[in-house]
């Protein structure tokens, strides 16, 4: 008995440090590929190009970021989880340094290019998991999601702190060194896991007619695509809609500190919504968490001054509780064993989008300024609302069934 316990104690703490490792990964993972959204402020005075030419060759790292999330999903389910989030680990780290050292804006796109693909890796393969590894998923993914958000928040303060103060080749290079220390620690600590991949459960917690798994599937692409648009759209742009609609005259560096309350708005609405998702059906919590996000968007739209602060929290706090429940949903309906690929097709869409969203950006931008990238992103967070009450009607009905039938097995 001494030995089970001790064996149990050691899972635990084993289990506990690989969720740990994950969720610093997925803050890394954001911060990461929004070094470049601040830094290209600074860069405006260092090439004497305008913002939109400069952001427009993010364009390329975001892309990558989407497409090669498909093949990270299916060699995690083919060879290893753990070896893969290694890859992600040293590969972004080798993609920072290269950004770091640049000589010119052509290496530095490829750069950034190369950095996407590495990056691509997190979302599929430490999603699943997270969600392998949780007893309770709600708040563990809750909790995973904060981190990313983290990620997020950090990297527009800390890369206008590291521009200013060390120039922008600095708020490359040590994040770099964090991610291959982080590379080296995950590989010396994290056991391998590709003999796991045969014991993966092949069922779902909840099984799903197959039209309604098609339905819903086709929603979810529609859901991926208008999400993906909307959150990109925003936490790219955040920075330089903070400092120009603030309406004060502010410097780099406090542009770079209130997004990152902004963003941390985003982490308090995670860390709510871990704890909904143990009370109220998953699929009602992603509808009115959708038309939270479209109120939002639409109010930053015509917002301006500080009232444009509170209009950003609100829009950002649900952006990404809807990431938290998007998760929650499909770990919910998909089985273990092809989770990774179902959130690769998934993140494959979101972040494939995020190219679009770079690109929106900078041809919206020139033509009509943040007031037509604001409104043509409310037009795209509508769809998501009625993406989501469309599963939310289908997914009801599902559920009333299980409950009818439930009593008779």
């Amino acid at each position: 008995m001494a030995v089970d316990a001790a064996l149990i104690q050691s899972d635990e703490s084993g289990r506990r440090l690989a969720i740990g490792f994950l969720n610093f990964a997925h803050g890394l993972d954001h911060y990461v590929m929004l070094i470049f959204a601040t830094a290209v402020i600074g860069l405006q005075v260092v090439y004497g190009r305008s913002y939109d030419e400069l952001l427009a060759l993010g364009a390329a790292s975001f892309f990558a970021f989407g497409i090669f999330s498909l093949p990270a999903g299916w060699l995690a389910d083919h060879w290893s989880r753990r070896n893969m989030m290694a890859v992600f680990f040293f590969g972004c780290g080798v993609s920072l340094a290269v950004a770091g050292f640049s000589p010119n804006l052509v290496v530095l796109q490829v750069a950034l290019f190369v950095l996407g693909v590495f990056a691509a890796i997190y979302h599929p393969v430490g999603t699943a998991m997270v969600v392998e590894a949780a007893t309770n998923r709600g708040r563990t993914l809750a909790l995973n999601g904060v981190c990313g958000n983290l990620g997020v928040a950090t990297a527009a303060g800390m890369t206008a702190l590291l521009a200013a103060y060390v120039g922008w080749r600095g708020a490359f290079l040590l994040p770099s060194a964090v991610c291959i220390a982080a590379g080296i620690a995950y590989v010396v600590l994290i056991p391998d896991d590709s003999h796991r991949k045969a014991s993966r459960n092949a069922s779902p917690d909840v099984r799903l007619a197959a039209w309604v798994a098609a339905t819903v599937f086709a929603l979810f692409i529609l859901i991926a695509m208008t999400a993906g648009l909307v959150f990109n759209t925003v936490t790219i742009a955040l920075p330089k809609i903070v400092d120009e609609r603030l309406g004060i005259d502010v410097s780099l560096v406090m542009v770079g500190g209130i997004s990152t309350a902004v963003f941390l708005c985003g982490a308090v609405a995670q860390f709510t919504v871990g704890r909904l998702l143990d009370k109220y059906p998953l699929h009602l919590l992603f509808a009115a968490v959708a038309a939270l996000q479209f109120v939002g968007v639409v109010w930053v739209a015509f917002a301006s001054g500080l009232v444009l602060l509170v209009a950003l929290a609100i829009a950002m706090a649900a952006i990404y509780a809807q990431v938290t429940v998007n998760d929650m949903v499909i770990a919910r309906y998909t089985a273990d064993a092809w989770r990774a690929r179902v959130y690769a097709v998934r993140y494959f869409v979101t972040y494939l989008i995020s190219g679009v969203a770079v690109s929106m950006i900078a041809l919206l931008y020139g033509r009509g300024g943040f007031d037509l990238v604001l409104m043509v992103t409310a037009v795209v967070a509508l769809g998501f609302v009625i993406g989501t009450a469309l599963i939310a009607v289908l997914v009801n009905s599902v559920e009333r069934e299980r409950r009818v039938v439930q009593p008779a097995e």
